[in-house]
């Protein structure tokens, strides 16, 4: 994977190359191999490179007849691809993803964007014309944020590398901090919090000239009758999956997986592994944990067992060279911060920090690594999937907070801010283009709505962080369910299907049964393991006391003192986001909100 950024001038007006140093320096930790500037007059592309595929001839920018080409993330329909260019008269220098992508681009042109199966954020210039063409992945996987103001259009993997741009200044205003406090760690397609910064969509490509801004969707979910029997469906589901995983396997450098123990890490392990050995490899699974772990875990309905005995069950039945990470409390809070860098906004307290301390681990062994990310969005495995009176609440079902929320807003923001409407309102637009076929039945309907939420709301928040926690360590994690035709095709699924036998994710347990040990095959879905332990309260508790100490804490421009007094009290059975952020990670979450002010030393705007 990579890093891009670029700067357009709409009037032909000369840019300033010193700025370029500053925002390839924000870009190193995406792209430590090699860095790449393509410029004219009123054009910059800057590229940093992740070495995976055709570590020789896959460098960037990249030329070819009238364009150039920058480029983060993968194409697993490559073959494919190259094979159909092939046919139609084009010839290969190497054997390198980029080079099939802008030669795509030379051919069909915007249309090469329907033909692609992968995960990608790009941006082509065309040189005679004059034009950039950038576009993003289906599902958002890949990011692409830009600014769009002073006769100038700026874009980047990274916010960071946009605020590091002199006319990008640092601010929010009262739709950045609601925001942050009333959708945070979520965040609203196609907003990046910051003012002025926005996000291209999922979906979505961009065209841009001296005489035009034009963004359009080229992909929307379509609703169709569902004509498929079970076991058709079971086998389709089965081919999917193993066909994604087998797919994205590809490299250059190794691979490794993650392994939890739970289904979804399991499934990719199995397959992989399977895959390896027939190359005469070995899969390389890596696992993470707390210290004392089993001294202070506590059951709960969202996470009701620990992984370690799952994860041993696995490493047996696959074979594979295990590592297992544990973390401890101190560095799980110290790297608090760090994930903050890493996500350039505050982002899900120690879930983010012991996953990028996890990623920094693997990168000691591997480049690329496979996770189970968006199983439990496309297959219905979280709770507010299966409990009916959950699902039929209105609002986000991960966050039925904001009345909570909003109390911690100081008056002032309080007047500005209509915290139930804000929140009402992005959760009614969502509904609102939700695609139904005709003559639908409301259980059904409901959770065609419950898939296009997740896919668009929490499932962007896990990419973000996934995406952020292992580039800001150099190590490319590649999520195969979020392959394009799983997503297209369960969309149309019956609940009744998803749901088999009553079990979440009963689908893909069917489906991928062959590949899993009965005892993981039927384990109860626990989510990404956190730490329990005292410890780790006790040391975000003092870290939140000195902020509320000190007066001039950027924070307390946004939140009530008293109610962070009250917190700290707190033990609440509902989470601030999600099923992890209960109350430690809410008081992790309000530290990485002054840190973030502080850093970037944000300010506050009418």
């Amino acid at each position: 994977m990579c890093g891009i950024a670029g700067v357009f001038h709409y009037h032909d007006q000369p840019l300033d190359s010193n700025n370029y140093e500053a925002m390839l320096k924000t870009m190193k930790r995406r792209g430590p191999d090699q860095q790449g500037i393509y410029s004219e007059e009123s054009i910059a592309l800057l590229h940093a490179r992740l070495s995976i595929v055709d570590l020789e001839h896959g460098k960037q920018p990249m030329h070819f007849q009238d364009y150039v080409l920058i480029y983060n993330g993968e194409l697993y329909n490559t073959n494919e691809l190259r094979d159909e260019l092939i046919a139609l008269g084009y010839t290969f220098e190497s054997h390198s993803d980029t080079e099939v992508l802008l030669k795509c681009y030379a051919h069909w042109k915007e249309k090469c964007v329907e033909k692609l199966n992968g995960i990608f954020a790009f941006a082509i210039w065309s040189k005679t014309s004059k034009t950039l063409f950038i576009a993003r992945d289906r599902i958002g996987v890949k990011p692409f944020f830009f600014v769009n103001k002073d006769q100038c259009f700026y874009f980047a993997s990274e916010i960071k590398t946009l605020l590091a741009h002199p006319d990008i200044p640092a601010q929010i205003d009262a739709h950045g901090i609601a925001e942050i406090m009333l959708i945070g760690p979520g965040r609203t397609p196609g907003f990046g919090v910051f003012k002025h910064i926005q996000e291209l969509k999922p979906g979505h490509y961009g065209i841009i000239n001296q005489h035009s801004f034009e963004i359009k969707p080229y992909f929307t979910l379509q609703d169709r009758v569902h004509t498929d029997s079970f076991d058709e469906t079971v086998a389709k589901v089965s081919y999917f999956v193993q066909d994604a995983i087998e797919r994205q396997l590809v490299s250059d450098v190794p691979v490794a997986t993650f392994l939890s123990g739970g289904l979804d890490s399991s499934i990719i392990s199995s397959v992989a592994s399977s895959y390896l050995k027939k190359q005469g490899k070995r899969l390389k699974t890596f696992s993470v944990g707390y210290k004392e772990n089993e001294k202070y875990f506590k059951a709960s309905k969202f996470q009701p067992n620990s992984d370690a005995y799952y994860i041993q069950q696995m490493t047996q039945y696959l074979q594979s060279d295990h590592h297992e990470i544990i973390l401890d409390s101190k560095d799980l809070v110290d790297a608090l911060f760090e994930a903050v860098d890493a996500r350039d906004l505050p982002g899900m307290a120690d879930v983010d920090s012991s996953l990028l301390l996890f990623c920094k681990k693997i990168k000691e062994h591997v480049t690329v690594a496979l996770s189970g990310e968006c199983a439990d969005e496309l297959f219905g495995g979280y709770p507010w999937f299966r409990d009916k009176e959950i699902r039929m609440q209105e609002g986000f079902p991960w966050a039925q907070s904001t009345k909570y929320r909003s109390q911690f807003l100081k008056d002032k923001w309080r007047e500005k801010i209509d915290a139930e409407a804000y929140v009402n309102e992005l959760y009614e637009q969502t509904l609102a283009q939700v695609p139904k076929v005709e003559g639908i039945d409301e259980e059904e309907g409901r959770m065609r709505e419950m898939f296009v939420l997740n896919i668009k709301w929490f499932m962007q928040t896990l990419l973000d962080r996934k995406d952020r926690m292992s580039m800001y360590n150099s190590l490319e994690v590649r999520v195969p369910f979020c392959d394009m035709r799983i997503l297209d095709y369960l969309y149309s699924v019956p609940w009744s299907m998803k749901d088999y036998k009553g079990r979440e994710k009963g689908l893909l347990r069917e489906a991928m049964k062959d590949w899993l040990p009965e005892e993981v095959l039927h384990r109860k879905k626990s989510p990404y393991p956190k730490t329990f332990h005292p410890e780790y309260r006790a040391a975000v508790e003092k870290l939140l006391q000195d902020i509320i100490d000190d007066e001039s804490s950027p924070l307390l421009q946004i939140v009530k003192k008293e109610k962070l007094v009250e917190l700290l009290k707190e033990d609440r059975a509902i989470p601030w986001y999600g099923q992890l952020m209960t109350t430690p990670q809410t008081i992790a979450y309000f530290i990485q909100i002054n840190y973030w002010m502080k850093k970037f030393e944000i300010e506050i705007v009418e």
